[in-house]
């Protein structure tokens, strides 16, 4: 935490579970040297703040409390009120992002500039509060912070073969206390700071909140001991900044209390969100472990529900065909380094037994809830939709929205996607995947910086995204 930065960064809300007609919320708090920050005064009283996690420079806080799940209401934290629009029962307005950040010099950047769609979204909240802020992935961009430490300063080409015990103790603390600069200087943002401090956020990790291509790197990278402590470091931070949480102390929203993977379900009057970890059990061929399947199984047994049920995928579910890419890349090796972000995604020659494993699922999801599902997704820097049809009248629609702070890629990438998903795709026999239009749009893929906004009113759900250049679309019926 630099001396830039407030001395104190929060509150940032983050939604631990939803139980018994309350939200039990977590407010993070960052703060120079080892100073407690004032209690945050809620509805049940004030309630104190506790150490999550120690820096250098900095500690880490969370203070719990409830607010009333059927209401709005509010919270005050040294002299100032918050509003919380904490009523999930009937009408309802959620917004999600992802990508926030970029891969090189994201800490650099003006800040105006890399934050305008964050100021868009407080604008957004300011004229029609959002319950709910997921967030899709890449919450931060930690690729830079393994410079500046001999035995990570060139990963993932060169790694020591043997480093000793002390070295991998002093790695960890240079990860530790450079995920924290990160997180501070993200959080401190103030177009971040006022919606983060009012909306409560709910988030799922992808590779970039760990490194670039983890989990699709080759296993001597990962599996090095260099790789195991930059994973071990991410993950200690993706618990304490994402999910105001530590190891042995998880919300009761996580599927396996011990961790092994950090897929999450909540469910609200009406609502469930089901966001499985794609990253914690990944390898090169395999997007999901046991642990993730285990939970998306448990999701079909459920009783019918009625309701809506959203999936947060970090990486687009359903897409065009990748394969056509893939054996270019392989056979043109200037391109051979962007293999491992093809490898990333569903629809990868090496993951097609399990993205239609994962299709069947969710196909099985919305045959039990009796509507349409809805996939959410980011990590592609581009927005777009697609829909596959299940037949009896039952559709899933998927959205992506990416990124918020990551700038878009040229328009030549967007158009030789749309180009391949004129090709079409159906892993699920009789299931075709069709990419589809943003209201408005001519192309299929949209390369500007944007975010999504999910409406539900007498029980209709609609999308709408807010592209940076054209502006906000008009609503799409889901």
């Amino acid at each position: 935490m630099s001396a830039s930065h407030p001395p104190l960064i929060g509150p940032v809300l983050v939604l631990d579970d939803v139980e018994g007609g309350l939200l039990k919320l977590s407010a993070l708090f960052i703060a120079r040297g080892d100073e407690c920050p004032p209690p945050v005064e809620a509805p049940d009283g004030a309630q104190g703040a506790t150490v999550l996690a120690r820096f250098d420079r900095a500690t880490v806080w969370r203070t719990r409390f409830d607010l009333p799940a059927d209401r709005p209401s509010e919270y005050r934290w040294r002299g100032e009120t918050y509003p919380v629009a904490s009523d999930l029962r009937g009408d309802l307005r959620i917004a999600f992002v992802s990508c926030n950040g970029e891969e090189i010099g994201d800490l650099q950047r003006e800040g105006s500039e890399r934050n305008a769609m964050w100021a868009r979204l407080g604008a957004a909240h300011r004229a029609a509060p959002f319950a709910l802020l997921l967030h899709g992935g890449d919450q931060v961009y930690a690729d830079e912070v393994t410079r500046g430490h001999r035995l990570s300063e060139n990963w993932p080409s060169q790694i020591p073969p043997d480093p000793s015990p002390a070295d991998l103790s002093d790695l960890r603390h240079h990860l530790r206390e450079r995920l924290l600069d990160r997180y501070a200087a993200l959080y401190a943002a103030p177009e971040f700071a006022w919606i983060a401090a009012r909306v409560p956020s709910l988030m799922q990790w992808d590779d970039h909140d760990i490194c670039d291509g983890w989990g699709s790197l080759r296993r001597r990278f990962t599996h090095s001991a260099v790789g195991q402590m930059l994973f071990g470091a991410a993950r200690e931070s993706f618990l304490v900044f994402q999910q105001a949480a530590v190891d042995g102390d998880l919300p009761a929203r996580f599927h396996d209390p011990a961790g092994a993977h950090l897929g999450w379900g909540i469910r609200t009057p009406g609502l469930r969100i089901l966001a499985p970890d794609l990253r914690s059990e990944r390898d090169r061929r395999s997007v999901m472990g046991t642990g993730g399947w285990a939970m998306m199984e448990a999701a079909t047994q459920e009783k019918q529900r009625a309701g809506r049920t959203l999936v947060l995928s970090s990486v687009p579910l359903l897409g065009p065909r990748l394969s056509i890419l893939e054996a270019l890349m392989v056979a043109v090796p200037s391109m051979q380094k962007y293999e491992d972000d093809l490898r990333d995604q569903w629809q990868s020659r090496a993951h097609r037994a399990q993205w239609q494993r994962m299709l069947r699922l969710v196909r099985d999801l919305a045959r039990a809830d009796g509507q349409n599902l809805t996939v959410i997704s980011g990590e592609i820097h581009l927005a777009t939709r697609a829909v596959m049809d299940l037949g009896e009248g039952l559709r899933i629609d998927q959205l992506v929205a990416s990124g918020v702070a990551h700038r878009a890629p040229p328009v030549a990438w967007a158009r030789i996607l749309g180009a391949l998903a004129q090709l079409g795709d159906a892993p699920l026999a009789g299931h075709p995947i069709r990419i589809g239009r943003l209201p408005g749009q001519r192309r299929r893929y949209v390369a500007e910086r944007n975010y999504l906004v999910l409406d539900r009113r007498s029980s209709r759900w609609s999308a709408a995204w807010e592209l940076e250049f054209s502006g906000l679309t008009t609503d799409l019926a889901l």
